[in-house]
């Protein structure tokens, strides 16, 4: 059964521009390596998995507010001087690019104020009725994996060709925890890329460790407060001096760790475009960035005549 495939659209192009040669240029040298190299992508993975519907979600901001009030490292670390979010120079330019590109073409662009990305493609795998494949190279989304609808991720593991399909078994078997347990795993041992601290003391293996034994994080701390340490527990009186003293983080980190979905995404029409939306728009971008053979490779991907 063809399903929703959902796009992590900026995840994609910064793998894309450090996967393309930035002499990957434009007639008037404007480097499109990442343009193209997510062209190519959406080309291939269309060929490769035929699903039924397409979006491409957005960050419409990359670090919401309500993240940074709960924790206020949360991306702190990529913030340029501008307060804007630090993109390499040569990499900058080319998004307002793909984004003219995906709307000439007709591939849905979803973005929400005041969320991410993540959340965009949070609410879209919650309001749908069939498979789901989520196309990623972010750890976070692997908290949606839900074999039983399903739903996957589908994570470039680097550049725009290396591709794994990741499933509950997949989450399990790489960190030790079930399955759908990704977000109160990485709660607990935190994330630098992120500007997450976790808890102080709580590695990935004594989280894990944690997480499985005791099913949630929400059990964890329960049983934390009951002051039920002990070794057979796995939650020993140091791990439980640890966890304690991180409470307050510990109250507020899973709103910021967990992908909202529930966002206010308007509907809009997913299907597969049978034909480009603007076909003068998207000729016109072909010849001023140098994308004919990647556009070539989408229109045959996506069954378009002509």
């Amino acid at each position: 059964m063809p399903g929703l495939m959902i796009l992590d659209t900026p995840s994609l192009y910064f793998r894309a521009f450090y996967g393309v040669p930035e002499s990957v240029a434009a007639p008037d040298g404007m480097p499109v390596n990442a343009v193209r190299g997510l062209v190519d992508m959406i080309a291939m993975l269309v060929r490769d998995h035929s699903p039924g519907a397409l979006a491409a979600c957005m960050d419409a901001d990359w670090r919401p507010a309500f993240r940074v009030a709960a924790i206020p490292s949360y991306k702190a670390h990529r913030v340029a001087a501008d307060g804007g979010e630090e993109v390499p120079d040569t990499l900058a330019p080319q998004v307002p690019v793909i984004e003219q590109v995906l709307d000439a073409a007709g591939i849905a662009r979803l973005e929400t104020a005041g969320y991410e990305a993540d959340d965009v493609i949070g609410t879209l795998t919650a309001r749908a009725s069939g498979p789901v494949d989520i196309v990623t190279g972010d750890r976070d989304l692997f908290q949606l994996v839900d074999d039983s609808r399903p739903v996957r991720v589908l994570y470039t593991i680097r550049g725009i060709k290396n591709i794994q399909p990741v499933d509950e078994a997949a989450v399990a078997e790489r960190y030790g925890i079930p399955g759908r347990s990704y977000a109160d795993f990485a709660v607990l041992r935190g994330d630098p890329s992120d500007g997450l601290p976790g808890v102080p003391g709580v590695g990935e293996k004594t989280a894990a460790a944690l997480i499985t034994r005791y099913g949630s994080l929400g059990a964890l701390l329960e049983a934390v407060e009951k002051g039920a340490a002990g070794a057979a527990e796995g939650l020993t009186k140091g791990r439980q001096a640890r966890l304690a003293a991180a409470g307050d983080y510990l109250a507020v980190a899973p709103g910021v760790v967990r992908v909202v979905c529930d966002a206010p995404v308007p509907e809009t029409d997913l299907a597969l475009p049978a034909g480009p939306r603007d076909p003068e728009a998207l000729e016109a971008l072909g010849a001023r960035y140098g994308l004919g053979g990647p556009l070539k490779r989408l229109a045959a991907a996506l069954s378009w005549e002509g």
